[in-house]
């Protein structure tokens, strides 16, 4: 039996590589970091430099999609280096994607499914 293909929410750009599959955590301020339980995705509108220490010291971030951001930019560097899967440029991401919906995401891709 054939399994269903899963309905692609969102696509952005695949800035680090990986998958991951977990809960949305919609993360306004760095401070927020504390919100994540384990097993979660955290979403925000762009990584700053408070944003990415607070990844830094979290070790239970399964996944990162942001609103902003490319390949190329400073987080996607830093997120990379941390073998976390990472969406830049996912626009509205922070809007489309509701807390605790279950979603996989494609870091090499930048695909975003309904679980």
């Amino acid at each position: 039996m054939k399994k269903p293909k899963q309905k692609i929410i969102l696509k952005g750009i695949g800035a680090s590589p990986g998958k991951a599959k977990g809960k949305v955590k919609i993360l306004n301020f760095p401070e927020e970091i504390e919100k994540i339980n384990g097993r979660e995705i955290i979403v925000t509108s762009f990584l700053t430099p408070d944003f990415i220490a607070a990844v830094k010291r979290s070790r239970r971030i399964l996944g990162v999609i942001t609103d902003k951001g490319g390949l190329t930019c400073h987080a996607a560097i830093v997120v990379r280096e941390l073998k976390i899967p990472y969406i830049a440029g996912a626009i509205k991401a922070t809007k489309k994607l509701r807390e605790n919906m279950a979603i996989d995401m494609d870091g090499e891709k930048g695909i975003i499914w309904e679980s």
